[in-house]
């Protein structure tokens, strides 16, 4: 275990440190910092950007994870079942996942483009609107906007991973359920969900890590705007860090997410030890 234990820690543990170090820090781009305590997280209390981004990151996640999982569940339970095609309509649900982030974000940026949206055309030619929606430009829907496109990409990881726990489950329970004279929705509620609990709790884990910490798809995107509108921990960190050259202050905000996906995991962690909801 040498080998994967020293991967780890050079490229997980290591940089983890030196960010929680930097964040103690004033250093900035071609300088070296010296170390100045909490300075950096007095000053983000007092950031409203800063909050502003701890609230698109709390919102962000939770409706996207939540779609994403009864989406996700909903494409299961219909791909666990039989029908012509199978194997093709699983292979085609994976695309929107194995697409790289850049180029779904792009094809995004086109759809909910000002003048060119395809949405705003389709709209105004069945009048509904009179004019183009600005996806992008406005804070309300900037961040439905983004919200949707994070859904889209992460509904097939969701769906594939839970489809994977359905195939474990025996049909003989179903077939017994059936002779007891149990509805679709009593097999659901008392075979397949407590089966697939311990699957949902790791698959909604990973699912709250990956969106909670997405930063490609916002960049491409909106790269925050407008006005900070979609901006979340990870961009506003990069801001910071790299673009402003506040290593210190990026650091400082990168280490504030940790809380936060500890929280994530320790739910997880301590409902598959217990399994009082099983």
């Amino acid at each position: 275990m040498l080998p994967a234990g020293a991967f780890l820690l050079l490229f997980l543990a290591y940089p983890l440190g030196l960010g929680i170090w930097l964040s103690f820090t004033d250093e900035r781009i071609g300088r070296p910092g010296i170390f100045i305590g909490l300075e950096n997280y007095q000053w983000l209390m007092d950031d409203g950007v800063f909050w502003l981004s701890v609230v698109n990151t709390l919102l962000y996640t939770a409706v996207a994870s939540v779609v994403k999982f009864a989406v996700g569940l909903y494409l299961a339970l219909l791909l666990n079942r039989n029908m012509p095609f199978k194997a093709i309509i699983r292979a085609a649900v994976l695309i929107p996942f194995i697409v790289p982030t850049v180029l779904s974000a792009i094809a995004f940026w086109w759809i909910y483009d000002s003048q060119f949206s395809i949405i705003s055309w389709s709209l105004i030619k069945l009048g509904v609107i009179q004019q183009n929606i600005n996806f992008l430009g406005d804070s309300n829907w900037a961040r439905a906007s983004v919200i949707i496109a994070n859904i889209w990409r992460g509904i097939p990881f969701v769906a594939i991973t839970l489809l994977a726990g359905l195939q474990t489950v025996s049909p003989s329970l179903y077939e017994a359920a059936t002779l007891d004279g149990a509805t679709r929705w009593q097999m659901f509620r008392h075979i397949t969900y407590p089966l697939l609990t311990p699957i949902i709790a790791v698959v909604m884990t990973f699912s709250v890590l990956f969106t909670f910490t997405d930063f490609q798809l916002i960049w491409a995107m909106t790269r925050g705007g407008p006005v900070n509108a979609t901006h979340l921990m990870a961009t506003l960190s990069y801001q910071r860090a790299i673009i402003a050259g506040q290593l210190g202050e990026g650091a400082a905000i990168s280490s504030a997410m940790i809380p936060f996906l500890l929280a994530a995991i320790m739910v997880s962690w301590f409902g598959l030890q217990r399994r009082k909801w099983q």
